[in-house]
């Protein structure tokens, strides 16, 4: 009798060790996932700026909490930096796979166009317009490693060894794909110079009408309003016979010129024709 007392006893000890040990589980994952959610902006933010869309953005960023939740977080010294890491490990498989399933390098995943929606102030809003559509067009001609070497270093301040380690290459030659990315993204605010000289106001709310690429507009005879025109009839010794003064072509305005430039340095493409829009461009 004693013995089976001292069974059940051993029996209702080990559960009790289990259930804690379970409590001590599932308390140590919700510890882990408040520490991701914590992260899960930034890495949202680097995702963006790698990938140029938000739910591909947000499909890197579910891949890296999969791949913790197979790792033994005692293990990670910095959550932040294995985490970005992870982040962009994915992100260069899924850009490497992007340029494998498409004939166009470029043009057949532009970025998101966000000239016709509606201004908001949510996350993806705010997350869209800190990055900007012009410097998205410009990583968009970028090769994978160069655009993760620029992002992850000069938007992210990583060291160049750590990132290295990710593209496979030595810190020197990747400081060379940062620099080569550099020179094509300076470009970029040349695009955004050309476009402020063709900026529309709405005046009743004070913001930008084509405050980006994907809607601004070039100037057209059209968009001069009606004239009411007055000849004054005057005798003038300095005409010719046709009653001309000179014979030339009429002068324009050289706006458009000026963003088609803007655009070809800094993104290597030339439009020669308007409207230039963003699938000329990709």
């Amino acid at each position: 009798m004693a013995r089976r007392w001292s069974h059940r006893r051993a029996v209702v000890r080990l559960w009790r060790r289990r259930m804690a040990n379970q409590e001590c589980d599932r308390g140590s994952r919700d510890l882990l996932a408040e520490r991701f959610e914590r992260e899960r902006e930034h890495l949202r933010g680097v995702a963006y700026r790698m990938l140029g869309s938000l739910p591909e953005a947000d499909d890197a960023v579910q891949d890296a909490w999969l791949r913790l939740g197979r790792t033994d977080a005692g293990e990670i010294k910095s959550l932040r930096g294995w985490l970005t890491t992870v982040t962009a490990r994915v992100c260069l498989d899924m850009l490497r796979a992007r340029k494998l399933r498409r004939e166009d390098p470029v043009g057949a995943h532009p970025p998101e166009p966000r000239g016709h929606r509606a201004h908001g102030s949510g996350p993806e809003d705010l997350l869209a317009d800190s990055v900007g559509l012009a410097l998205l067009v410009v990583l968009e001609t970028l090769a994978p490693p160069e655009r993760l070497a620029f992002v992850l270093h000069d938007l992210f301040a990583m060291p160049f060894d750590e990132i290295a380690a990710i593209v496979g290459r030595t810190p020197t030659a990747t400081r060379q794909l940062a620099s080569r990315a550099r020179r094509r993204v300076q470009g970029a605010d040349r695009v955004g110079q050309a476009l402020y000289e063709a900026t529309l106001t709405d005046h009743a709310l004070g913001r930008f009408v084509n405050h980006d690429l994907a809607e601004y507009h070039v100037a057209v005879n059209a968009d001069v309003g009606e004239l009411d025109v007055i000849f004054v009839d005057e005798h003038d010794e300095a005409v010719n016979a046709l009653g001309a003064k000179g014979v030339g072509e009429i002068g324009i305005v050289g706006v458009a010129a000026a963003i088609a430039n803007a655009i070809y340095h800094a993104t290597g493409r030339r439009v020669r024709d308007f409207p230039i829009t963003l699938d000329k461009l990709l």
